[in-house]
């Protein structure tokens, strides 16, 4: 089989980029291992423009938020699946003195496309502790990412580009201008394996730095038609469940939920909320973090066949539509990746 690229992972990095190709008219195939935990299927999903205890402006939030929601809307058509939940969220100030802070830098404008309405008083008094008022922001949600990656397997495996394995390292044969892998010739392989890798021996050199990540699964009356986010935050599923997150655990880097999780989750959901809840689920899952929160993308140093695509970490949702898009784009010659995300600001390592 002679191929253009094989995309190793089938995540969100390796499903959006492998969509990028196939829409590019490249071809491709897919190499993903079933049952290696995916931070993708317990993760929050949040896209959200606003970010932080210091309430700022998403990284790179302008050219990101322009392309990401009409890109999952025209994935949604193209999966006939439905995973983009465009919901406002809403930002309460923790004091007086960050509601001042807030006034002050959003003065100038340069918050207004994100921004729906600035309450300077309680307003969600009956369902939050919302003393000092708070930000309702607009192109926001979030994106069912377990949907979105099975759904986009049904697509992979539809047009026979998907093999359900094991990749295998020792494998790989590299002839020059092209690589091999049992009975695959391509020109290119990009490894987007997530966590994974750190047992990759081509780029594991790379500083990534794994967050572990735990959410509840609640039950509750309380409806909510925006998501909460101070300390946690609370997304509503419908039929009275709400997903609760997230932790973040550099030390402890295991799949499994933990009762420290659990009561940390637990007790910033109580800070915030007034309505009554119950737990129903704990899950966990591992991020693809990096050292400087940027995605590692580009060329081996040594290497011209072989690529990354990874380390999207906490915002993968909001990176990888637009990333995927640059990184295609420079597959084919036609640009360079940013300096922010092009590995070769770690080549020093290598």
């Amino acid at each position: 089989m002679q191929i253009d690229y094989l995309v190793v992972g089938q995540g969100i990095a390796g499903s959006i980029l492998s969509d990028h190709m196939i829409d590019q008219g490249l071809s491709i195939q897919v190499i993903s291992d079933p049952s290696l935990s995916n931070s993708s299927q317990v993760a929050g999903g949040l896209y959200n423009p606003v970010t932080g205890r210091n309430l700022v402006k998403t990284w790179n939030c302008d050219q990101l938020f322009s392309y990401l929601i009409p890109y999952y809307q025209r994935l949604e058509k193209k999966l006939k699946s439905n995973f983009l939940r465009e919901t406002p969220i809403y930002r309460p100030f923790i004091n007086i003195e960050a509601q001042n802070e807030w006034m002050g830098k959003s003065s100038n404008g340069s918050f207004d496309e994100y921004v729906e309405t600035v309450y300077t008083k309680p307003f969600f008094t009956k369902e939050l502790n919302d003393p000092f008022g708070g930000v309702l922001l607009k192109k926001s949600g979030y994106v069912n990412t377990a949907t979105l990656v099975e759904s986009f397997k049904t697509y992979l495996m539809s047009k026979g580009v998907l093999r359900n394995e094991v990749f295998n390292y020792d494998h790989l044969n590299l002839r020059g201008s092209h690589i091999e892998y049992k009975g695959i010739r391509a020109k290119k392989i990009i490894f987007c394996e997530g966590q994974q890798s750190k047992m990759n021996p081509f780029f594991d050199w790379l500083p990534f730095k794994p967050v572990k990540g735990e959410l509840l699964l609640i039950e509750t009356d309380h409806q909510p038609n925006v998501i909460y986010n101070r300390g946690v935050f609370i997304i509503h599923l419908g039929n009275g469940l709400c997903k609760v997150g997230a932790t973040y655990d550099n030390n402890y880097l295991t799949n499994n939920p933990t009762d420290t999780g659990k009561n940390e989750l637990k007790r910033k959901l109580r800070d915030l909320v007034k309505f009554s809840f119950s737990i129903v689920d704990q899950k966990a899952g591992i991020r693809p973090a990096t050292k400087d929160r940027r995605p590692f993308m580009g060329r081996h140093p040594e290497n011209e066949n072989i690529f990354i695509f990874n380390g999207l970490g906490a915002k993968g949702v909001s990176l990888a539509p637009f990333y995927a898009n640059q990184m295609v784009e420079y597959l084919l010659g036609r640009t360079k990746l940013d300096k922010e995300v092009n590995i070769e600001r770690y080549f020093s390592l290598h």
